[in-house]
């Protein structure tokens, strides 16, 4: 069975830049990819492969059966949203959408899988069944559990499934992944602090919640010091504090907002997170003679590679581009994905794809109002999916 390389492909490059750049400039967010989506499901219909649209509204499945005969069937996603971010970039085809932006390279991921399907569609040299998913919202809003709860796995069942990112700051082109937890769980948490509040000058005349929020604050830290094992790595951060108004700096408000992000790794830790912030909030609000209204919000689970695929797409990213621009172990990454809801469903594996590094004009990273997607890459990523497909359905 020969495999495929970017050389193969280059063909396609114009093509598939074209298409990325199209997409990049009409940025779509979650649950809103109604343009990015016709343009998949036009061009999958062009090469024959059949076409199923709906799943979490503008979802795309792309079914394409091996001409060899085979049970097996695997699932390739790639994620369509774009963010809410200005784009400051200004080459020809930077955003058009105001505030819309492809900040993290869910352009590229699309153009990447399409060039794949257009290979495969071509010559369908494999036994089985590859479903190509095309799915919305993945940034926040959960587009993956969507399309799992509205029956993804059983209108196209999936042995396997794998799916892929771009990392800026890794050389473009190579490629890393490691089996077992490889991203974090993603959960948010806010905690409101109530007391009395009152003037600046008299402070003991009531509660003082900003003086709480200050010590719950400064004490989150000492749960992933003290109580988190230092074995398991985990992170707490604040990214939002209400209260009070800025024309009337000498009142003491009567609550505080605090909101923030727990990442973790497995289910003990984010248990013992969620336990423990609430038992913090509560225990310096009763001290400082205030209430604290504490929710925590679970989002998206850690991303667990499997063993036996992490091995298949390793051999895939060495067919693809050579066995030494390959991390087989690469660490773990803080960072969340819900691909994630996917692999609790499916054996599979989740790899990253080297976007290029300071001196290859990649050191943007995703999330930034200058992070553009690297064309270079798009047909290395197609020649990725085409090895993994050859080597899930390479035999009947």
């Amino acid at each position: 069975m020969s495999h495929c390389t970017p050389d193969l492909l280059a063909g396609q490059q114009a093509e598939l830049t074209a298409i990325r750049r199209d997409i990049h400039r009409h940025p779509e967010t979650a649950f809103e990819e109604e343009r990015t989506s016709q343009i998949v499901a036009e061009k999958l219909q062009s090469w024959g492969i059949e076409v199923h649209r709906g799943l979490a509204t503008t979802g795309v499945v792309g079914t394409l059966k091996g001409k060899r005969p085979g049970q097996k069937a695997i699932g390739l996603r790639a994620d369509m949203d774009a963010l809410h971010l200005q784009e400051k970039n200004e080459f020809e085809y930077a955003s058009s959408i105001p505030n819309k932006m492809h900040a993290c390279g869910h352009d590229g991921h699309t153009t990447m899988l399409l060039g794949a399907a257009r290979h495969l569609a071509a010559a369908p040299d494999f036994a089985g069944t590859v479903h190509f998913i095309f799915q919305p919202a993945e940034e926040g809003l959960g587009g993956a559990r969507v399309m799992i709860e509205e029956g993804l796995f059983e209108r196209f069942n999936c042995d396997t499934v794998y799916g892929m990112h771009n990392m800026p700051g890794f050389p473009r082109g190579h490629f890393a992944i490691r089996s077992g937890p490889m991203l974090a769980a993603s959960d948010s948490w806010e905690v409101t602090f109530k007391g009395t509040g009152g003037h600046g000058a008299m402070p003991y005349r009531g509660t003082d919640p900003t003086f709480v929020a200050g010590q719950f604050i400064v004490a989150l830290q000492g749960i992933i010091g003290r109580n988190v094992p230092p074995t398991q790595a985990s992170v707490l951060s604040v990214g939002h504090i209400a209260a009070g108004t800025a024309g009337s700096p000498n009142v003491i408000p009567s609550e505080v907002l605090v909101r923030g992000t727990a990442r973790s790794f497995t289910p003990e830790v984010r248990d013992l997170l969620e336990r423990r912030m609430g038992e913090v909030a509560t225990g310096i609000a009763q001290a400082g003679g205030c209430a604290a209204d504490y929710k925590y919000l679970r989002r998206y689970p850690p991303l667990i590679n499997a063993a036996e695929q992490t091995t298949v797409a390793v051999e895939a990213a060495a067919l693809t581009v050579g066995r030494d621009k390959v991390e087989p172990n690469t660490p773990p990454v803080t960072g969340a994905e819900d691909f994630a809801f996917m692999l609790e469903k499916k054996p599979g594996a989740y790899i990253m794809i080297g976007n290029g590094g300071p001196d290859e004009g990649g050191c943007h990273n995703v999330h930034s109002p200058l992070y553009d997607f690297s064309d270079a890459i798009l047909t290395t990523g197609a020649a990725y999916w085409v090895n993994l497909v050859r080597l899930e359905l390479g035999d009947a």
